[in-house]
């Protein structure tokens, strides 16, 4: 008889293998972190003794849960803004907290208060995209889950880096120093196609294939960014990522809820994971994924709960109830996702899906010992059974409920014994997140009135560019520069004529910004008006940094689409004071030496203080802005304007100067 370390026996063992065996009643070796043999009750235990023994009393053992996509830290959000639109959500609550509050300590506490609560819910592995993830790996590990973590890599500053070059050396040492430990797998996480840029896509995707390791990425979630890729790249995002060599890496990509069959079988053909996120999905109005198409295409798609800001729990047993409902009412077919197979989605799947099926999700000899039970004989639950080998399977998925766990164990060691933690202390971790909690409530309640959180409320606000680089000087005339414009090295791909009518609203406080009600009217070849567009911008004070003498670079704006009058946002602002600003624009967007630049021949007409050459070029990262500033000097000359005077203020400085 051999030797073990753990014995359970007395159990009904769901293998979830590729052959869906049960054992009723069965059992399960574990020696060290592994499974050494699963069987017959009988046959194990006379094959095996256990220096521990485990009777399950009947209760269901089976692979821990894979919770597939999540932000952990944001537990400590949870509730603080609901029944938002995504934008308002987004924009006006959760970007500024974590501005103010995250930090290592923040990340940490929030990830073992995730960890405590997935625990008992069963969860045993899940994939997390956060910031100062290397402290989500730390509380992680401390808690004795396993994981893969994803630092995050945005073209915005956030909260542990100041723009992306940080964030991708911040990136690279994380992936270096948790590279093969036993429970962290390190990944890269570029956020979504449209907080990105493809160069920041390509780079990521170049990291993760140099130390193969996961990449995480938000796809196809809204049809707002599936119009808008479809939009400015004139194809679809999964095509749009394709391009950009995405697939090359070992992909999880979370959402997917708007991607047609053609996206679907490029991704079962790249061998992506899918991250299917039922309450988060739901919650925030973003639609259906189409999950049993994928899994009828072989796609390898798991289960997420994303971030308990947005769901607002982490408790895999709702979403596997939700996955399967969701999934009968948008094919309106009631065999669609069977219970079954949604079982298989939150472990052997989902394993598959973060590219760890080698290692979890299914209970056979070899596999890491990932396990839970769970108590079936419950009133919730009653009665059982027999007759059909899926009711185990439905009992899971239409009647269990995560605190019917009553054991987890990871790696080989119990986490979880008769429902109590062995690794976290609840009450202290509860104690410490109410204080944060205090914090936040002090600090959303006397920002609530902010410029930025009356932009966002009006919706479809959105962040531009992290940095924007530009050059301006005085002309006389713009003949010179008409003529740069003319010359072979200058490629002219759009040319547009503009009369704008800018009115700038100013506020007490100058920390909140200025807001610009814009009006632009097109004008024609023979001078007249063709069409005519108005939206807001929210330009924050203190935002410019010089990069030489005359060039400057400008931090991200805020644009908000507007659709009601002038007076409205008047009264809507209450500014303290008003600048009015009107101007003939000429704008040229070119390519120079293969970069994109914006061109701009502005005569300031009210109040008349000249006529004036601005070049402009959206950049996401310093080395590339040292690059377009050469060429926006090589620019002025070629434009006959290097000796002109610099002007290193925006228009409405210049007039209040005046």
């Amino acid at each position: 008889m051999k030797q073990v370390d753990i014995l359970f026996t007395n159990a009904l063992v769901l293998t979830i293998d590729d052959s869906f065996r049960q054992f009723d009643p069965g059992a399960v070796a574990v020696s060290g972190n592994s499974i050494v043999a699963v069987g017959p009750d009988a046959e194990i235990r006379a094959a095996f003794m256990g220096s521990q023994t485990v009777d399950c009393k009947g209760k269901i053992l089976m692979p821990g849960l894979v919770n597939t996509h999540t932000h952990v830290p944001m537990t400590l959000m949870r509730g603080l803004a609901d029944d938002l639109r995504l934008d308002v959500w987004l924009m006006g609550y959760m970007m500024p907290v974590e501005r103010e509050f995250v930090s290592p300590e923040f990340v940490r506490l929030g990830t073992q208060l995730a960890c405590a609560e997935m625990i008992r819910g069963g969860t045993t592995c899940f994939a997390d995209m956060f910031y100062y993830e290397d402290s989500v790996a730390e509380g992680t590990a401390a808690a004795g889950m396993r994981a893969v973590c994803g630092s995050s890599i945005l073209k915005f500053p956030t909260p542990d880096s100041r723009d992306y070059e940080e964030a991708f050396s911040l990136a690279r040492k994380f992936i270096q120093k948790w590279k093969n430990h036993p429970l962290i797998v390190p990944s890269i996480a570029p956020h979504a196609p449209y907080t990105t840029t493809p160069e920041i896509i390509k780079a990521c995707v170049a990291m993760a294939v140099e130390f193969d390791v996961p990449l995480q990425i938000h796809l196809s979630e809204t049809s707002q960014e599936v119009e808008g890729i479809r939009a400015v790249h004139g194809m679809p995002v999964i095509p749009y990522m394709k391009k950009l060599n995405l697939f090359d890496s070992k992909v999880i990509a979370a959402h997917c809820v708007h991607i047609d069959e053609g996206e679907i079988r490029a991704m079962a053909h790249a061998g992506a994971g899918v991250a299917h996120n039922p309450s988060s999905n739901l919650k925030l109005a973003s639609g259906g994924a189409p999950v049993s198409k994928m899994l009828d295409f072989h796609v390898n798609v798991g289960i997420g709960t994303d971030g308990p800001a947005s769901n607002n729990d982490l408790d895999m047993f709702e979403e596997m109830r939700l996955t399967s409902l969701l999934g009968k009412l948008t094919t309106g077919d009631p065999t669609s996702l069977p219970a079954r197979t949604v079982i298989m989605m939150a472990t052997r799947g989902g394993a598959r899906a973060i590219h760890m099926s080698d290692k979890i999700g299914s209970i056979e000899p070899g596999k890491r010992a990932d396990l839970i039970l769970v108590d079936i004989d419950l009133v919730h639950n009653a009665p059982r059974f027999r007759r059909d080998t899926n009711s185990p399977y439905s009992q899971l998925v239409y009647a269990s409920k995560s605190s019917d766990v009553t054991d987890v164990m990871v790696e080989g060691a119990f986490l979880m014994r008769d429902r109590k933690l062995k690794t976290l202390n609840e009450a202290d971790l509860l104690e410490k997140c109410q204080s944060f909690a205090v914090r936040i409530d002090a600090f959303l309640a006397k920002r609530e009135q902010s410029i930025l959180s009356k932009l966002v409320a009006i919706g479809g606000a959105m962040e531009e560019e992290s940095y924007e680089i530009q050059v301006k000087v005085r002309i006389n005339d713009s003949a010179s520069i008409l003529k740069g414009l003319a010359m072979p090295a200058v490629t002219i791909d759009r040319t547009r004529h503009y009369r704008e009518f800018d009115t700038y609203f100013l506020f007490e406080d100058p920390s909140q910004g200025r807001i610009r009600y814009r009006e632009d009217e097109f004008i024609d070849e023979t001078g007249n008006v063709t069409q005519a567009r108005a939206r807001l911008t929210l330009i924050g004070e203190v935002r410019e940094e010089h990069v030489s003498h005359e060039i400057l670079l400008s931090r991200s704006r805020y644009f908000a689409p507007a659709v009601n009058s002038l007076r409205f946002y008047r009264e809507y602002f209450k500014p303290v004071g008003e600048v009015e600003i009107e101007k003939d624009r000429l704008r040229y967007l070119i390519r120079y030496k293969e970069t994109e630049f914006f061109v701009h021949i502005d005569r300031i007409i009210k109040p008349d203080i000249g006529t004036f050459l601005e070049i402009k070029s959206r950049t996401w990262n310093r080395s590339d802005s040292i690059t377009k500033t050469n060429l926006m000097t090589e620019l002025l000359e070629l434009f006959g304007s290097a000796s002109n005077e610099p002007v290193t203020k925006d228009y409405i400085d210049l007039i209040r100067a005046s």
